[in-house]
């Protein structure tokens, strides 16, 4: 056990939990029992909380882990993580303040609540919750993956010895995460994502440096890395390679492209967003959170620096950690592991969020019971996060480890077949629901099996080999070939459901709801009274 760097994570937990508790004063408003208020933070954040809790919620504890883990796995493969970041900005930027503007005029919480709003159709909305729960639940769970690497290399809570010795750590940082999540809501995951950031930015900055130093430089480092990854194995293949060759440049660019286009469709990406106070929040934060896929293209690197090493895991999510704890002074690797350790703190606590206002505003309210107050809302929000965390906690302790991250690409590909009735939803109202429906149990189902069908199951991460990414299959990503089969079955079931004169539903937006702005009053005093609460509509 390495007792200063468990001492250093330590202090860092408890001054975390500290701000955790505290965010519940922080920024209070008077209707502190409202969803808005404990789900969305009263929708007040401005640019630099809402790039702080962005940044802490979409690169997360599994990030920092698996990008590097899977560049030492599998070579320059695992690099798609980076131009998928790249790409996912630009779509942000056009749909993401339309988004804003139509939840803020009618008060939506979720993107359920837009599309039951938008469509009429409470089957749609459904499926659209339905999916958003079942693919954050293994997000959930990867961040305890995240934080148990970090534990196994301290020495804490490693595969030896009874199981409650070995999860005690995870179960004590998961119990207080659940206590200050319920207090005090997305304020908790906002405040702690300030130190969370800074701590990653500072672990990142003295890595790409301080570690090549000590390695003989960067020509070094891919000089081994070559040589590493063009060893075969037991199966007479290369472990991987250096640069992309030609077969792969499909599988990776299908990856890429489809990974940024699900990105925003995860509901925690939508609840951190709908969370500022402006659409031109949003608008700027496009702008400046690319500085976070410049960070994560010089994270990827740690994975050649891992070879280089001579770092030998039998996990390579365990590569970039033991790597810190080789290379770095204690005291300093104590900063790295917090840092990483509350990179899984911040992301899951918005998505257990995200999860439980989906659950209780299009669940619960929509179809249980309609007549629900603010303030029963909030306290039913409040119990499902601590179940949704519960669950993702048993996920982690009772499942094997590969499982689960088979599962979160499996969840990459549930939650992009929700992308044509939202995003399509933003633009026009063409789309039939019931085509849309049928597109997308066509694009789940038919993205399940494919998934299905090519996974590995003895592969502890999705490093390796191409051929055994589970995301991957002949035509490249499984979850984008989905969507094309989504959307050609939506396309053409509108068309038809159109000649039938089909019942469309009730839309219940304008045109001017999509381009409103608080920031603008005589915009706003120019549109009609809106609606609040869940979305009715038949």
């Amino acid at each position: 056990m390495n007792s200063v760097a468990l001492g250093v994570c330590i202090f860092f937990f408890v001054v975390v939990t500290a701000m955790g508790f505290l965010a519940a004063r922080w920024r209070k408003a008077e209707n502190a029992e409202s969803l808005d208020e404990w789900g969305l933070g009263g929708r007040s954040f401005g640019t630099w909380i809402t790039w702080f809790l962005l940044g802490g919620d979409l690169y997360t504890a599994y990030t920092f882990v698996a990008v590097p883990a899977a560049v030492y796995g599998a070579g320059a493969s695992g690099f798609f993580a980076v131009p998928y970041t790249v790409l996912v900005f630009p779509l942000v930027f056009v749909f993401v303040p339309r988004l804003w503007s139509v939840s803020h005029r009618h008060g939506y919480v979720t993107t359920s609540d837009f599309v039951r709003g938008r469509y009429g159709s409470r089957g749609l909305s459904l499926a659209v919750a339905a999916t958003g729960i079942l693919a954050t639940m293994p997000y959930i769970a990867l961040q305890l993956v995240g934080m148990q690497a970090v534990l196994d290399v301290l020495g804490v809570g490693s595969s030896q010895g009874n199981w409650f010795a070995r999860d005690l750590p995870l179960l004590v940082a998961f119990a207080v995460l659940a206590a200050y999540t319920y207090s005090s809501g997305l304020r908790a995951p906002a405040l702690i994502a300030f130190v969370k950031d800074g701590l990653i930015y500072l672990v990142v900055a003295v890595a790409v440096i301080y570690i090549p130093i000590r390695l003989g430089g960067f020509d070094d480092i891919f000089a081994k890395a070559q040589h590493a990854l063009s060893q075969t194995g037991a199966n007479d293949k290369p472990r991987g390679e250096l640069v992309s060759g030609d077969t792969a440049q499909w599988g990776y660019a299908t990856l890429a492209l489809g990974s940024a286009m699900a990105l925003f469709m995860y509901p925690h990406t939508i609840t951190a967003t709908l969370s500022s106070r402006s659409r031109e929040v949003i608008r700027r934060n496009t702008t400046i959170l690319p500085l976070y896929s410049l960070m994560l293209g010089l994270l990827a690197l740690l994975g050649f620096m891992a070879i280089a090493e001579g770092v030998e895991v039998g996990n390579p999510q365990l590569a970039v950690p033991q790597l810190f704890e080789d290379m770095f002074p204690d005291w300093f690797t104590g900063v790295a592991f917090a840092a990483i350790g509350i990179g899984a703190i911040v992301p899951a606590a918005i998505m257990s969020i995200a999860a439980a206002n989906l659950f209780t505003r299009n669940i619960y309210k929509e179809f249980l019971r309609p007549q629900a107050t603010d303030a029963e809302e909030t306290r039913v929000s409040k119990l499902v996060s601590l179940l949704v965390k519960g669950g993702a906690l048993v996920f982690v302790l009772t499942m094997d480890r590969s499982t689960a991250i088979n599962f979160q690409l499996l969840g990459g590909i549930w939650i992009l077949q929700t992308f044509p009735a939202m995003v399509a939803g933003l633009f026009t109202r063409w789309f039939h629901r019931w085509a849309l429906l049928a597109g997308w149990a066509a694009g789940m189902i038919y993205g399940t099996v494919a998934a299905y069908g090519v996974a590995s199951p003895t592969q502890a991460h999705f490093g390796g080999s191409q051929k055994e990414i589970p995301a991957l299959g002949e035509l490249g990503y499984i979850g984008l070939t989905a969507f094309v089969l989504n959307a050609v079955i939506a396309v053409a079931g509108t068309v038809v459901l159109r000649a039938l004169r089909a019942p469309e539903g009730v839309d219940q937006t304008s045109p001017g709801d999509y381009t409103a702005d608080t920031g603008d009053p005589g915009v706003e005093a120019a549109l009609p009274p809106a609606t609040t609460g869940a979305p009715g509509g038949h």
